[in-house]
């Protein structure tokens, strides 16, 4: 799992906080990446951010999003 993101996104940190509290209860990884450090990233994320994406689909998940919203799309995306 990835969460596109970038520094000083305060909405970012929410959905970590989220991905953080769901990990508790569930086996979950995920990477954070930087959108800034790639153009195309910021091309397709930069007014998105926070997103989801599983690693072996093309949907993801935007935000805004709940604690269910990640837990169905996981359900739905496995990796």
């Amino acid at each position: 799992m990835t969460l596109y993101s970038t520094l000083g996104c305060h909405l970012c940190e929410q959905a970590e906080a989220l991905l953080i509290e769901l990990a508790q209860s569930e086996p979950l990884q995920w990477q954070v990446v930087d959108i800034v450090e790639d153009d195309e990233l910021m091309e397709q994320y930069a007014i998105r951010i926070p997103v989801l994406r599983a690693t072996n689909t093309t949907e993801d998940l935007g935000w805004p999003f709940t604690l269910d919203d990640v837990r169905r799309y996981i359900r739905t995306n496995a990796d």
